[in-house]
């Protein structure tokens, strides 16, 4: 493989790791009866799963096009695109800003 395809593919593996660090960060910082108000599962859950799925991107970080990269990836961004809006809701920390 050239370098210019792994440096590409490196950048790609570090940011789809900083995404599944900053939705592990981001589901932490939640308090746990906002998951059950907002109808999104478990804390618990949640934190497992992106867990789960930083270490994968951890591991996977120089092959983060094979099927456990992607999988890792799928997970965080199923958190920030539906469960993080709904908990920020239920918390009043998405409430819109009047400048």
């Amino acid at each position: 493989m050239s370098s210019m395809q792994f440096t590409v593919l490196w950048l790609l593996g570090l940011a789809a790791l900083g995404t599944e660090v900053f939705a592990l960060i981001d589901a932490i910082r939640h308090p746990s009866a906002a998951y059950p108000a907002a109808d999104k599962r478990t804390k618990p859950l949640w934190v497992g799963v992106l867990a789960v799925s930083a270490a994968v991107g951890f591991v996977m970080l120089n092959s983060v096009l094979s099927l456990p990269g992607i999988a890792a990836f799928v997970a965080a961004a199923v958190y920030l695109a539906d469960v993080r809006p709904a908990l920020r809701q239920i918390t009043g920390r998405g409430a819109p800003r009047r400048w």
